[in-house]
Parts: C-alpha cells; sequence; structure tokens
C-alpha cells in the first residue's frame, strides 16, 4: 500500500484539509466496518468525520450530507448496490468523492473525484472470498490518510488529549494538580505558635503525615512530617511544648494548581516524598496532593 501512495493520495489529502464541511465514510458490509474506525480515528485525531451506512442513507440518512462534503466511499468491487445507488444524489449536494476500490474502472472509480487503489491480490481467504486483505488495505489507508492530515493540521499531543479525556494519556496532558488535590478541612495545617501536641493532632486527624505549619498571614512558613516526629523522639529531649515554627523544616518544597498532575508525580518522585503542599502565588496554603492519588489516576 506505502507503494500507492502517489498524486492521487496527496489529492485526496489536500481535497479533506480544504474541505468546508465535514468528513463521511460510507461502505457496506467489511468495508462499513473498516469505514467506522476510519471515521473514528480521523474525529479523534483533529478532523471531523462521521460514518454513514449506505443503505440507511437512502431512506433519509442522506439528510446528513450538505454541500462542501467530503465522502470517502469504501467498496473493493467499486460495484456495490446499495452505496453506488447514493452516489448521484451525493453528486447533487456537489460532495467531494473519495472512492477506496480494488477496481479502478468500476460505476464507483467513475464517479469519484479521487480514486485510491486499494486492490489486493487474493484475500487471505482460501476462497479468495471472505474481505480480509482487502479491508486491512482499506484500514491502512485510511490511517495514513488520518496521520497526514493530523500532521498537516499540527494537530498537537494536547489536543489529541481533549478527545481521549477518559484515557490515561488524556489524563497525563489535561489533569492538573488544582483537579486532585485536598481542599478546606481535609487541609492539615496549624499555626507557627501551635504546640507540637497540636502538630501530632493535626497530621493524626488528617492522615496525611505531614502537617503544614502558616504565619500570622496564612503564608506556608513551614512543615513538619511523621518523620521528623520520630526523629524528635530519637533525640530523647522534651518536646511536646515546643512550637511548631521551633521543629518544622522551614522553606518546603510546593507546587501551584496549575500544576500539570503528571509533572507533580514526577517531581514527588524526583525528590523521594510522597506529598506535597499547594500554595498560591502568595504562597497560601490551598490543597494538598499525595503521590497515592496521583498513581490511582493511572497517571
Amino acid at each position: 500500500m506505502s507503494e500507492r501512495l502517489d498524486e492521487s493520495f496527496a489529492k485526496a489529502v489536500d481535497l479533506m484539509l480544504e474541505s468546508k464541511g465535514k468528513i463521511i465514510i460510507s461502505g457496506m458490509g467489511k468495508s462499513g466496518i473498516i469505514g467506522q474506525k476510519i471515521a473514528a480515528t480521523l474525529s479523534s485525531t483533529g478532523t471531523t468525520a462521521v460514518f454513514m451506512h449506505p443503505a440507511e442513507a437512502a431512506h433519509g440518512d442522506l439528510g446528513v450530507v450538505c454541500e462542501g462534503d467530503t465522502i470517502i466511499c469504501l467498496s473493493k468491487s467499486g460495484m456495490t448496490e446499495e452505496l453506488n445507488f447514493i452516489i448521484p444524489a451525493l453528486r447533487e449536494r456537489n460532495a467531494t468523492i473519495i472512492a477506496f476500490t480494488g477496481n479502478t474502472r468500476s460505476y464507483l472509480a467513475m464517479n469519484a473525484h479521487v480514486v485510491l487503489d486499494t486492490g489486493v491480490e487474493q484475500e487471505a481467504c482460501p476462497y479468495d472470498l471472505a474481505p480480509t486483505t482487502s479491508t486491512t488495505a482499506m484500514l491502512a489507508m485510511g490511517d495514513a490518510l488520518a496521520i497526514c492530515l493530523m500532521k498537516k493540521k499540527n494537530f498537537t499531543d494536547l489536543e489529541f488529549a481533549l478527545t481521549h479525556p477518559k484515557g490515561s494519556l488524556g489524563k497525563q496532558l489535561t489533569m492538573r494538580v488544582g483537579d486532585v488535590m485536598a481542599t478546606g478541612d481535609a487541609l492539615p495545617l496549624v499555626s507557627e505558635d501551635a504546640t507540637v501536641s497540636d502538630l501530632i493532632l493535626e497530621i493524626t486527624s488528617k492522615r496525611y503525615g505531614v502537617s503544614g505549619v502558616v504565619d500570622a498571614e496564612g503564608k506556608l512558613i513551614g512543615i513538619f512530617t511523621d518523620g521528623d516526629l520520630r526523629r524528635l523522639v530519637q533525640t530523647g529531649e522534651s518536646f511536646l511544648d515546643k512550637t511548631a515554627a521551633e521543629v518544622m523544616t522551614p522553606n518546603p518544597k510546593t507546587v501551584s494548581a496549575e500544576l500539570m498532575a503528571k509533572k507533580c508525580l514526577e517531581l514527588l518522585e524526583t525528590w523521594r516524598i510522597t506529598q506535597l503542599m499547594v500554595c498560591d502565588e502568595e504562597q497560601r496554603p490551598v490543597g494538598i496532593v499525595h503521590i497515592h492519588d496521583l498513581v490511582t489516576l493511572g497517571l
């Protein structure tokens, strides 16, 4: 199939790029199933496309076709009755017709603006009957069109993610820290003059293994973790009456709510910590994000 990516293929790409309407894919039987996949691939890569069943089209679904639309018709023989029956109506609507067929002298080919040869020497079927090799060829041609259009349109991975918000890639490229952080009463915080006893209670009740320490203006000035607590115990000194300001780690690492969640996960792994305080531009804590929350999302 790669040897057939000639001037006709380039013309098909240009026609689809210049189309003022949508892309409609149509085909019967196995070709129709391949057409549905091509339509799905085009739609997910920046080219709006829908599938139209040719038999249903003859009974009203032709209403989806508007002037300026581009129709890709799939037929191994080029003689599919249901598909050819609607060709005159497509031309009447001034639709651009691109044919995928193995018969370049067929009725479909003769009425198409561009013909892409998807003919094969023989099907994989031992009787040369069941569409196997021919449908694979159509699929390859459709994928080639979709990827060329994707590149021509400079379709980015972020745009791809926006059409795949439920997938792991979509989450990686669209989900921000603000979408997953804990906020409000779940946020572990104490004032700088709170005692270590207060710190322990806050860490225990919020269950993040950490508490932020804020000053009188509500700005984050330090952090205290359960690891810090263990180290205090190991000193053998009395510490329960000490203030948070005395035992905290100052200038803690923080992230903004606008940071991509995937990047936040990378920072947690790089710094070998399990949670990060989320602060606004004035260094006021607005949330906390835990590595387990990010991993659970499949990032």
